[in-house]
């Protein structure tokens, strides 16, 4: 039964042809590891590249910030733009992008799809602010209500946008479960998110007010807003990160009140914020809060009555020189809770957990990059001293190779409420390590990538009562063959775990692999075929899945099936599948089961978007719609 059903896969991927997908949605695909599928982070990367998609930055009146935001390029790619558009002024045709040869051709079909040239827009024109009738004439309006059936959940947006200088917009969503218009929700969805962004408009490089994320410097001291994978790090090649947004989507973890960035002349900018949000927390007998919760599901009474329990404020800035390649930058944070954070520090390996009402981290940042080599790094203290550093390099040793290394030093007690950057334990807290890296193309077909990453906690983890070490290693290849596209990846990680009495460690190997095949013409016709397999302790899992697309004029039509086994939970395996506009759809299966799914899309008079997706896995099926309204 099961090679029949193996079988009768293949031949429905197979018969058709193959996947349609969209460059970025392919790039997170091949830069997605494990843990990034279960990480918040890669949600909010996915979210921004679907913003940004829909509305393109003007590459003329671009900003290094805005091109940071997108995380293929490197600093030293970055660095070729930025230098271009200094050199030659104006860019008159994308097709100039050929001649920065810091961009390959991959970066280049990529970032086509996230700028434009605006024609009605001139170099002097750069640091006027938008006239008001032009805003109403040439601005747009676009709304999109998405929901599911099972279980029931739906959202709403609406968003006013002109060009990339002004956007204002208001998100509402309601989990399945969560009252809607009664109870503690009387004005209706149980989540909003509100907000009001200016760009380019005179010194104010971005000016925010409402729900907004940031990020500075490589994450130590704070980012909210992107990524830093073990395989997308290689993309980047390690580099600082500056950026104040809009916050537009569901996720959680923004935060709300003013920020802005400035122009200061001689190569300087300054970005400030401040911040005062409610967040939900567990609280302690003593009135006292036990831990922050980020899930934000208020579906019972007692998640209702974690709801909004803690309320935070957040204050800080940097202040950023960045000219000729070099950057040098300073970094702010202040928190303040209005009740102190008294997490249960009898448990080991919470006993360097944050405490307290009052946090304070500062940082230096620093970075040189040319078109050879890039250096970026940052280095942190919180309010006692505690220290935490990365520090990375990287060298195109020729056009068709590249190495990174990078170095991280987080103490166990360094304290951080919102510090996120390149890890193995997934916080920058009781990690020290080496990664290296590198890229090589021996054709311009042939893409090769592996890293390798030892990581070093000295203090015990959850599941680990003493100091252990975990050992990281991937190896990727992608083949393009005309209209095929071949991709390979094998990693194999070391983690120890406590033994089952707790007296010593056990070392625990995993094995992932993973095969595609995709294929794609330009009538239309587009299809994948991928195999996904896991080994560890005995624990087997293993998926063959495949999807096709159709796509004629306006209607478009995606649909998959996927066979898995898997011996429990730990041998789960990953699938993405594509979904509505601004929907992540990142699934994890266990066990054994048939998962099936077909999406229609049909745009109309390109105003209007119909999108329905029905799918299942086994038994339980689920059906997503979701309607758009630009204007």
């Amino acid at each position: 039964m099961k090679t029949r059903i193996v079988c009768l896969l293949l031949g429905f991927v197979l018969g058709v042809t193959a996947q349609e997908q969209r460059p970025w949605e392919q790039y997170l695909n091949e830069v997605m590891t494990a843990e990034d599928a279960e990480s918040e982070a890669w949600e909010q990367t996915y979210e921004l590249l679907c913003e940004l998609e829909q509305h393109p930055m003007d590459i003329n009146r671009v900003t290094r910030e805005q091109l940071e935001e997108l995380p293929f390029l490197s600093a030293q790619q970055i660095e070729g733009i930025m230098e271009y558009l200094w050199r030659y002024g104006r860019m008159e045709s994308l097709s100039e992008l050929t001649m920065i040869r810091q961009l390959d051709y991959a970066q280049r079909r990529l970032l086509t799809y996230f700028i434009y040239i605006d024609e009605r827009e001139a170099d002097n024109d750069r640091q006027k602010p938008p006239k008001a009738k032009d805003v109403m004439k040439y601005g747009h309006h676009e709304l999109i209500a998405s929901g599911s059936v099972e279980p029931f959940r739906h959202w709403l947006r609406y968003q006013f946008s002109y060009g990339d200088q002004v956007k204002a917009g208001i998100v509402g969503a309601q989990d399945a479960g969560e009252p809607f218009f009664k109870g503690q929700n009387r004005w209706g969805y149980d989540y909003y998110s509100l907000y009001l962004q200016l760009r380019n408009v005179g010194r104010i490089e971005s000016l925010v007010v409402g729900h907004y994320r940031v990020s500075m410097g490589m994450g130590l001291v704070m980012n909210n807003s992107f990524s830093l994978g073990k395989v997308a790090m290689l993309q980047n090649l390690g580099r600082t990160t500056y950026s104040v947004r809009a916050h537009s989507s569901r996720s959680t973890g923004a935060l709300r009140g003013l920020a802005t960035t400035v122009d200061m002349g001689k190569s300087l900018r300054l970005t400030a914020f401040a911040s005062y949000m409610p967040v939900d927390a567990t609280l302690n007998k003593d009135g006292t809060a036990a831990t922050i919760l980020k899930t934000d599901y208020h579906r019972t009474e007692t998640e209702m009555n974690k709801k909004h329990n803690l309320n935070i404020f957040k204050t800080g800035g940097s202040l950023r020189y960045d000219d000729h390649g070099i950057h040098l930058g300073a970094n702010l944070l202040y928190t303040h809770l209005d009740r102190p954070l008294k997490p249960n520090t009898s448990v080991l390996y919470r006993r360097h957990s944050p405490q307290g009402s009052d946090f304070t981290n500062m940082s230096l940042d620093y970075g040189y990059a040319s078109h050879l080599l890039a250096f970026s790094g940052e280095t942190a203290i919180d309010q006692k001293g505690h220290l935490a550093t990365i520090n990375s390099v990287s060298l195109q040793i020729s056009d068709v190779a590249s190495v990174m290394a990078l170095q991280r030093f987080y103490a166990y007690a360094y304290s951080s409420l919102d510090a996120q950057s390149y890890s193995d334990g997934g916080k920058v807290q009781n990690e020290s390590g080496f990664y290296l890296g590198l890229t090589w193309k021996p054709i311009p077909a042939l893409h090769l990538t592996a890293y390798t990453d030892y990581a070093w906690f000295a203090w015990a983890k959850y599941r680990v009562s003493q100091s252990s070490y975990s050992w990281d290693n991937l190896m990727q290849g992608t083949l393009q063959k005309k209209s095929w596209l071949f991709s390979a990846r094998y990693r194999l990680r070391l983690r120890q775990r406590d033994n089952a009495d707790k007296t010593n460690l056990e070392n625990r190997w995993e094995h992932r692999a993973r095969v595609t095949a995709d294929y794609t013409v330009k009538q239309g016709f587009g299809g994948r075929l991928q195999a996904d397999g896991y080994q560890s302790e005995g624990n087997l899992g293993w998926m063959i899945s495949g999807s096709l697309s159709l796509t004629h004029k306006w209607l478009r039509l995606n649909g998959g099936a996927g066979y898995f086994h898997t011996d429990n939970y730990d041998s789960r395996l990953y699938l993405y599948e594509l979904g509505p506009l601004y929907t992540y759809s990142m699934k994890q299966f266990y066990g054994e089961g048939i998962r099936y799914w077909l999406m229609v899309r049909a745009n109309i008079a390109k105003r209007l978007l119909l999108t329905l997706k029905g799918s299942a896995t086994n038994h339980q099926a689920n059906l997503d719609f979701q309607v758009r309204v630009k204007i």
